[in-house]
């Protein structure tokens, strides 16, 4: 009996000492900005650069309803640039095939329309069975569990936050100079 007793004891010591041992740091929760893209000009694109910024990704295209909205996108990146905001532009064909040009293309397009500075992406898919891993990300429940679900149309937009955290997602419809939107960057910008 003694025997079973300080074995007992033993393994309640042990497994007392190990619960109070030091636990290993949290690993950190990953960011729309870990991922490597290949930019519009056809380089590699890492999204690490923008780590400490606020980021707005959009999925736009040349050929929609809402492509007049790269004139609010350009106004709001030149705005806010200064203050550590990026506008990147993510051009893609899923929605009524309103992107249909070459990267070639959708530069020229957008430079000589809307005069667009801010960094875009090359074309890709945003949703489907082809859909890029960035927009996998922004979109999984596992990964992005408060802004998640699939992309309804042209030009919805995922704010992310310094420490690249999702923090919003707006509609097509919502402007870029919308109240709701200047107000989500704006007190991002100003977040310790």
């Amino acid at each position: 009996m003694k025997g079973f007793l300080l074995a007992a004891a033993t393994v309640v010591f042990a497994a007392s000492a190990c619960s109070a041992a030091p636990t290993p740091k949290e690993s950190k929760m990953p960011s729309p900005l870990d991922f490597k893209m290949t930019g519009i000009d056809g380089k590699e694109f890492d999204l690490s650069k923008y780590k400490g910024k606020v980021v707005l990704f959009v999925n736009v295209a040349s050929q929609c309803g809402y492509t007049k909205q790269y004139t609010g996108l350009q106004a709001i990146y030149e705005k806010y640039e200064k203050k550590g905001f990026v506008v990147i532009g993510v051009p893609a064909n899923d929605f009524g095939s309103q992107e249909p040009g070459t990267n070639e293309e959708i530069v020229k397009f957008c430079s000589s329309k809307y005069n667009v500075t801010f960094p875009m992406l090359a074309k890709v898919a945003v949703k489907g069975k082809e859909k890029t891993p960035l927009y996998e990300f922004l979109t999984s429940k596992e990964t992005n569990p408060n802004y998640a679900g699939e992309i309804g149309w042209n030009f919805e937009k995922f704010l992310v936050n310094k420490k690249g955290e999702v923090v919003g997602k707006f509609k097509s419809g919502i402007a870029p100079e919308s109240d709701e939107l200047i107000k989500a960057i704006t007190a991002e910008l100003d977040a310790k």
